[in-house]
């Protein structure tokens, strides 16, 4: 712990306890050792926020990029043609069986 044994510990506590006083030693420890605790939360949170960014870019340095092999006339598409239904028609009358077989077929 830093180098210092039992016996200067001792001394230190004894010092603190005549310069502070016996009334306000306890307030102090209380307020030092919330501050120990903020800080090590602190310290926690930065770990662990450098953890996840260090993940998130080995991640993406692992990622494999995609490429297509597909020559490039074979990726479009040509004009489509659709049966042309009267939209009011459509609108008005539920689709029948034998229409939703015609409209898959296409």
């Amino acid at each position: 712990m830093f180098g210092i044994g039992m016996p200067e510990l001792v001394i230190i506590m004894v010092l603190a306890l005549i310069v502070i006083g016996p009334q306000k030693l306890p307030e102090l420890a209380k307020s030092l050792g919330k501050g120990l605790g903020e800080f090590k939360k602190a310290t926690d949170d930065f770990q662990r926020s450098v953890q996840v960014e260090t993940k998130g870019e080995e991640q993406k340095e692992q990622q494999p990029t995609v490429t297509s092999s597909v020559p490039e006339h074979a990726t479009t598409i040509g004009p489509v043609e659709y049966d042309t239904v009267d939209k009011q028609e459509a609108v008005n009358k539920p689709p029948t069986i034998p229409d939703m077989i015609k409209i898959n077929a296409v």
